[in-house]
């Protein structure tokens, strides 16, 4: 899948670790909240009329929840799959991660970016950040196959930098909420565009310094 080409500090790599499983535990708790399924839980509570009017946007939404969170944690352990002695599973977790990516987390996605909270600002956000997830992925998985693997790494970069929105989003609304208190739609159209571009823009720097 992908690493970073220069090495990393052993101290790094532990507070990186540490710091992931942190926010992979978070995320993991919002994840147990819709098990079983259930339609007025959580943030399906601001959706009633969603649920309610398009029978079709829960199965859209647990495809999204339920696949994202897999997503995550084999991002994760690709990068770090020689720290955790899992080589030989390198191709296995890689196509994990795109398969998802691409026939689940992504296009669900795009389509819960729809109706997304935050008026027409965070709707382009989300819509816009699912289908460059799924781009990104897609190119990843082609220049594999024509075996371009320096490529291929940057371009599996740049899907988990995407990926990791969902953590960074949740981070930045707490940030923000506890700074300025805005009004909630305002917190919407600000993560929405926060989530995701710091992310990119952070790859784009380490592509360009040639560290992957």
């Amino acid at each position: 899948m992908f690493s970073l080409k220069k090495n990393i500090p052993n101290f790094l790599k532990i507070l990186l670790i540490l710091g992931f499983g942190y926010f992979f535990w978070l995320m993991l708790k919002i994840t147990l909240e819709y098990i079983p399924v259930k339609t007025d839980t959580s943030f399906l509570m601001i959706k009633q009329t969603e649920v309610s009017e398009r029978p079709e946007y829960l199965y859209f939404f647990y495809s999204h929840v339920y696949t994202s969170i897999i997503v995550l944690l084999s991002g994760f352990l690709a990068i770090f799959r020689k720290d955790f002695g899992i080589k030989n599973f390198h191709k296995n977790i890689g196509k994990a991660y795109i398969f998802l990516i691409l026939v689940f987390a992504a296009p669900s996605g795009i389509y819960m970016g729809i109706f997304a909270n935050g008026g027409i600002y965070s709707k382009i956000s989300f819509v816009l950040l699912g289908l460059l997830w799924w781009i990104s992925t897609f190119k990843a998985y082609q220049l594999a196959r024509q075996k371009k693997f320096k490529q291929h790494q940057q371009w599996m970069c740049r899907s988990f930098a995407l990926s990791l929105s969902a953590v960074t989003l949740r981070m930045w609304k707490v940030i923000i909420v506890y700074l300025f208190h805005p009004n909630p739609m305002d917190v919407y159209q600000i993560i929405a565009w926060l989530g995701w571009i710091p992310n990119l823009l952070f790859i784009e720097y380490l592509i360009a310094k040639k560290y992957i």
